[in-house]
């Protein structure tokens, strides 16, 4: 048997036209705060970020060429702490991309009780046509370039599609060496041998599993009669 939980929606009596994710984000903030009874001016205020970050980096390719990129970096918001999110690295990255997801890292944060906000950030760009001294000099750029806008009490990168724990140390290098001192707490997902924490890469594994079996509990299944299609763009 294969059961099948009603998509958004369908549960929303919507024709399931695809939509951005910042119009997801606020569609379902909206839905949230119905149930809750947010105050409306709550509501407004976070359908919006606090900031988006557009940077242009320079990049000397291997052949001695330039080409320039472009970074964004969205913080939607800090109420209950610095803001946190992945920093990917994709052709199809944009400002308005990152602005849903630094939403749903708010979201996140909140219902698990986090003391972050939400961010979220980006290159535009195609990390598989890159050397990997190139994502380095890139990365680490990038990295100089957003300094005045992330930190340890400010906002803090992690690991996302395109990007990994190399590029996180690198990241976490390039910011240390501009501030004259390591800062360990700028990224997370870095390698445990330069701080990183343990057990990160089967984390969202994990969690995945944990999901699924909530899913299964909370919709009456039978487990052991219940199949899954598993979609995955992401390094999860």
């Amino acid at each position: 048997m294969t059961a099948t939980a009603p998509s958004e929606a369908e549960r929303d009596g919507e024709s399931g036209d695809a939509e951005s994710a910042v119009e997801t984000a606020r569609r379902q903030l909206e839905r949230a705060a119905a149930q809750l009874d947010v105050d409306g001016g709550v509501v407004d205020r976070l359908k919006h970020p606090d900031k988006v970050h557009r940077v242009s980096i320079p990049l000397k390719r291997d052949d001695g060429s330039l080409e320039v990129f472009t970074g964004y970096r969205a913080q939607h918001d800090s109420v209950r702490g610095p803001f946190k999110g992945g920093l990917r690295y994709h052709p199809d990255v944009s400002a308005e991309e990152c602005v849903g997801l630094s939403m749903w890292m708010t979201w996140k944060c909140a219902v698990m009780d986090i003391p972050f906000g939400g961010g979220k950030g980006g290159v535009v760009v195609n990390p598989k046509e890159l050397s990997e001294t190139e994502k380095e000099r890139l990365t680490r750029r990038f990295a100089e370039e957003m300094r005045e806008f992330v930190g340890p009490m400010k906002d803090i990168p992690a690991p996302d599609m395109g990007t990994d724990p190399q590029t996180m140390a690198w990241f976490m290098d390039a910011y240390s060496m501009q501030e004259g001192e390591t800062h360990p707490g700028v990224v997370t997902g870095k390698p445990p041998v330069i701080g990183g924490s343990y057990g990160r890469e089967e984390a969202p594994g994990r969690s995945v599993a944990i999901v699924a079996r909530e899913a299964v509990d909370y919709y009456d299944w039978d487990l052991a009669e219940t199949t899954v299609a598993v979609q995955g763009f992401g390094s999860v």
